[in-house]
């Protein structure tokens, strides 16, 4: 056997191995979100209200900080 086909054994089985199928394990199903909502309203409501007080945090402290200092009109 020559020296090419010889190392390249080696590299189809670990090709081969690659190529397995994944094992499944029995934790039920799975979920991504660490949460459950059943009303996409109300779960999308939520989740605006959040992002927009969080957004303006900044913009109030801010403010809250220019007023105090007189720097505000």
């Amino acid at each position: 056997m020559s020296l090419l086909a010889r190392s390249a054994a080696p590299l189809r089985q670990v090709a081969v191995r690659a190529r397995a199928a994944p094992v499944r394990s029995m934790h039920g199903e799975y979920k991504h979100i660490p949460f459950n909502y059943d009303k996409k309203g109300v779960f999308g409501a939520k989740v605006a209200s959040y992002l927009i007080f969080g957004f303006t945090i900044p913009f109030v402290a801010a403010y809250y900080q220019l007023s105090k200092s007189s720097g505000a009109a």
